[in-house]
């Protein structure tokens, strides 16, 4: 296993794209940055009464150090033949052993890729996604920390969909970003404390679609925080960047079954990068792209299928895993991790190991070649 360890180390230049569903084809962790419930449009922690939600490494002590590990996954859907999962009692968690990897971490991301709704029409597409607020329980009972639901499906099923959605969020056990009852709450970032240090959450959806259409989140309009509004996207980032050292930019982003990133994708990276993200990472392609470092700035253009609810045409479709960085507390790149995993006929992502994981990691070394990145730092010694 150190020897696959080593070999992950190496490979980390790449990270995997998650999918959305194809339109078109234990330790303890963060603290919220103030002492209410959930974030408020303007990154702080809302004075409301709903619970507020601590993220597992926040109350943990600081590092000698002062570095602190951020863990990403890809595209989740308690749908299909992932909605069992939802019932799953302990110790298994409803993403399964990979969920060691997340809670580990001090702070772990992945998109939430369906409306949280039972009510409502669907939308004029292809597919449709919708689960349970339970869906929010489940994530955080497998080590999630922070959900992004800014991508092509969270508003599947209109306004009423979205109203539930919302009311999920509002109530959430754990903070959802990228979704909001107006603009200024859906590129609002989530601000936390994680080991003492501060920590700045943002999502958007670059994806071309009806839901960035229709739904995208205006003053005074409900919906999605969208990356084609780069304007507003980068003051976002700049915005959390005056609150927090460490910014994560988490997209929906990229062409579905593409492995290597688009004009797109490579153009709002650099412009987020120039705005200070510390990391700018994200899904959607139903397959992995590379990763690696943009200057200062680390880019996972794709981290591919998680939890996933049924079959893909898509090569390398089932191809996952969890990337995990270590940060400084002033927000610097110092190592890389990527534990390979495969979803299984469940759905589920189960990590890897001996030569399929060496060939995963090969792999994905290899995505990078596409990306003009640099190789990311190997894991911290």
């Amino acid at each position: 296993m150190r020897r696959v360890a080593a070999a992950v180390a190496l490979l980390l230049g790449l990270t995997p794209v998650a999918a959305c569903g194809p339109d078109d084809p234990a330790p303890a962790k963060a603290a919220p940055a103030g002492d209410a419930a959930g974030p408020t449009a303007d990154g702080s922690a809302a004075a409301s009464g709903t619970a507020a939600p601590t993220p597992s490494g926040s109350a943990a002590a600081p590092r000698p150090d002062g570095s602190i590990t951020v863990a990403f996954a890809g595209d989740v859907h308690f749908e299909g033949r992932t909605e069992t999962r939802l019932a799953v009692k302990p110790p298994e968690q409803p993403l399964g052993p990979i969920s060691k990897t997340l809670s580990d971490a001090d702070l772990a991301v992945l998109n939430l890729e369906t409306a949280i709704t039972d009510r409502g029409a669907p939308e004029s597409k292809t597919y449709t996604f919708r689960t349970s607020p339970k869906a929010l329980t489940a994530l955080k009972d497998s080590g999630v920390d922070v959900v992004s639901m800014a991508n092509n499906h969270a508003v599947d099923f209109g306004p009423d969909g979205l109203a539930d959605t919302l009311a999920a969020k509002d109530a959430s056990p754990i903070p959802v970003v990228g979704v909001g009852h107006n603009a200024k709450e859906a590129y609002a970032p989530y601000v936390t404390t994680v080991r003492g240090v501060k920590v700045a959450v943002v999502a958007a959806s670059q994806v071309e679609d009806i839901t960035n259409q229709k739904w995208r989140a205006g003053a005074n309009k409900p919906g999605i925080a969208s990356a084609l509004d780069a304007p507003a996207l980068v003051k976002a980032v700049e915005a959390a960047k005056q609150q927090a050292p460490v910014v994560i930019v988490y997209l929906h982003w990229g062409d579905e079954g593409k492995a290597c990133p688009t004009g797109p994708q490579t153009a709002i990276a650099k412009k987020l990068a120039a705005a200070g993200a510390t990391a700018v990472v994200g899904t959607h392609a139903h397959t992995m792209l590379g990763s690696g470092m943009l200057g200062n700035t680390y880019v996972g253009y794709g981290f591919g299928n998680f939890l996933w609810y049924g079959t893909s045409n898509y090569a390398f479709s089932n191809e996952t895993g969890v990337t995990t960085l270590t940060l400084t507390s002033a927000g610097k790149v110092t190592g890389e991790v990527f534990t390979p995993a495969t979803v299984d006929g469940q759905g589920v992502p189960v990590p890897q190991s001996g030569a399929a994981a060496e060939a995963a990691l090969k792999r994905r070394d290899g995505l990078r070649g596409c990306t003009g990145l640099a190789p990311a730092p190997g894991p911290a010694r």
